[in-house]
């Protein structure tokens, strides 16, 4: 199969959250959360970004696609998208948009499950963000590989 590292993130305003895959691409991890102080000051953050890319010999992205609930596309949107493009440019890899509309309540629901303490829970809720919108493209990829064996 592929036996490549794909990068998760979860493009917020003032933080990143950041996961990997395994190398073979099933299952994904929350790394680490990345945090700038001003929403527009993003030079440490694509630092950090290419490093973890380097570390992890990544050779792909997930990006959180922000959409609205009823499907419109709001103000997050669009620095989503110029942050795509700014990625593209910096690493010169794939930056694949994955709908990460259900990630931060899934994220919060296994939290609490778990009896993260409710200030404890930002800590943690960016960098698993970023694994549930992982998981769900590399789920998504595994499904489309097994549909078309089935076909073949």
């Amino acid at each position: 199969m592929m036996n490549q590292r794909i990068i998760g993130l979860d493009y917020g305003s003032k933080t990143v959250g950041v996961a990997v895959s395994d190398p073979l691409g099933f299952t994904a991890q929350g790394l680490e959360t990345i945090t700038r102080k001003d929403e527009n000051k993003l030079r440490k953050t694509y630092a950090r970004i290419e490093a973890l890319i380097r570390e992890y010999e990544a050779e792909k992205i997930v990006l959180g696609y922000p959409k609205n609930m009823n499907d419109t596309e709001g103000e997050r949107v669009q620095k989503t998208l110029a942050f795509k493009e700014a990625l593209e440019r910096r690493t010169g890899l794939e930056v694949v948009l994955w709908d990460e509309r259900m990630s931060t309540v899934a994220s919060e629901r296994v939290l609490m499950e778990g009896n993260v303490r409710r200030e404890d829970r930002k800590t943690y809720i960016d960098k698993m963000a970023a694994a549930f919108i992982l998981q769900g493209y590399l789920d998504y990829q595994s499904f489309s590989a097994q549909q078309k064996e089935s076909e073949d």
